[in-house]
This record gives structure tokens, C-alpha cells and sequence, in this order.
């Protein structure tokens, strides 16, 4: 009979299996130190970077309502308004307006007729006003301009972090106005029709303003 002597596996050498541990170890290490450095993030949370980031559109939203009443509230009558700003602009923008570097930004109410548009801009015949201003009001696709934005007076370069920025929160009060006051009017066909108007313009020629509304009604 015959007996087969089976001889143990080999151990590593020492060295080899202490390298093996420190390697480990070393790992670790390191996924500890990863886990040390890393922050949860929440959305929504404080710490999420697109909270944090412009949005032109949220600041319009914010702002729009206050700024409509301010315009509805300092409005002048046109008739009053109109004789005023042809006798002395200067002395009309002090006595109704909002300084502005670019023109100062008055703010009227009107009811007249609306003419034939041109890229959503109505010409409107209002009675009391000299036939030698022209009055119209944008409805629309685009709002242009910065005279909401302006209008108050307490929006200013400063409050943004660049030009970019400054003028995106024009744009975002405009799109707001739009949503709030045009969106419900059929602005396409107002021709004829007699419509009532709050809004505001920038005083550069007085014999042409051109009304962005804060409110458009239509009879």
C-alpha cells in the first residue's frame, strides 16, 4: 500500500502579504477621505447651484405685480397729460415721472380707438390728446423695450451681477406683464375696437409715446 504524502501550499512570503494589507488599507483610506469630501446636494436645497442661478423669468414674476401698481397708480389722464408734456417735457417728466439716464418713464391711462398694427403695435386715436402725438401701444409677440424695468426707479445696474443679467430682467418683467395682461386678449384684432390702457412709456419725443400696458381692457 502505497501512501501519498500531500505537502502544504506554499505561503507567501511575508513581505508580499504585509504590501497586501497596506494596500488595502491605503484604499481605505482613500474612499474614507472621497466620502469625507463629498456633499450631498438636495434639489431645491440651498446648495443646489441652479437655485442659484439668474432666472430671468422667476424675477419677472416676482416683480411684475408691484410694478403694475405702481404704474396704475401714478397714471395722469392723457388729455392732462398730453398739453403738459408738448408746453415742457423737462418740467412734465419731473412733475409725473421716473428719471431715467435714457428718457424719463411717465405713466398714463388712456381710452381711444385702435388703428391698423404694424408687428403688434396699435396706433389708438384718443380723444383729448393733439392729433400732433401719436400714442400707440405694443400687445405683442414681443414686448420691447425696458421701461417697465425702469419704471420704478429702484431697479438698477448694481443689483445684478452684469449688463447680461440687468437685461434679462427687462426682458422677464415684459414676459410676465404678457402673461398676465395680454395673453387673455385677442391682440391680433383690436382694429376699431375701443380698449382702455394703463402703462408706462420713456419720455424721448413727446410727440410720440410708445405704451407698454401694465393693464388692456377691450369694450
Amino acid at each position: 500500500m502505497t501512501q501519498t504524502i500531500t505537502s502544504p501550499a506554499p505561503k507567501a512570503p511575508a513581505s508580499s502579504r504585509r504590501g497586501l494589507l497596506i494596500g488595502i488599507a491605503a484604499a481605505v483610506l482613500l474612499v474614507g477621505g472621497i466620502a469625507l469630501d463629498t456633499t450631498v446636494v438636495h434639489i431645491g436645497s440651498e446648495s443646489d447651484v441652479r437655485a442659484q442661478a439668474f432666472s430671468a423669468d422667476t424675477y419677472g414674476q416676482t416683480e411684475f405685480p408691484r410694478i403694475q401698481a405702481f404704474v396704475t397708480e401714478k397714471a395722469v389722464d392723457a388729455a392732462t397729460l398730453a398739453p403738459e408734456v408738448l408746453a415742457d417735457k423737462d418740467a412734465a417728466a419731473a412733475k409725473y415721472g421716473t428719471a431715467s439716464s435714457t428718457g424719463a418713464i411717465l405713466f398714463v391711462t388712456l381710452t381711444g380707438v385702435a388703428g391698423e398694427p404694424r408687428s403688434g403695435v396699435y396706433p389708438v386715436a384718443v380723444e383729448g390728446v393733439p392729433p400732433d402725438i401719436t400714442v400707440r401701444v405694443q400687445t405683442g409677440p414681443a414686448i420691447n423695450g425696458t421701461d417697465l424695468r425702469d419704471a420704478p426707479g429702484d431697479i438698477a445696474f448694481g443689483n445684478f451681477k452684469n449688463q447680461i443679467e440687468y437685461q434679462d430682467a427687462g426682458s422677464g418683467i415684459n414676459r410676465a406683464m404678457k402673461a398676465a395682461v395680454l395673453d387673455g386678449i385677442d391682440t391680433a384684432n383690436l382694429t376699431g375696437k375701443t380698449v382702455t390702457v394703463t402703462g408706462a412709456f420713456r419720455l424721448i419725443n413727446p410727440k410720440n409715446w410708445m405704451i407698454t400696458p401694465v393693464e388692456l381692457s377691450v369694450q
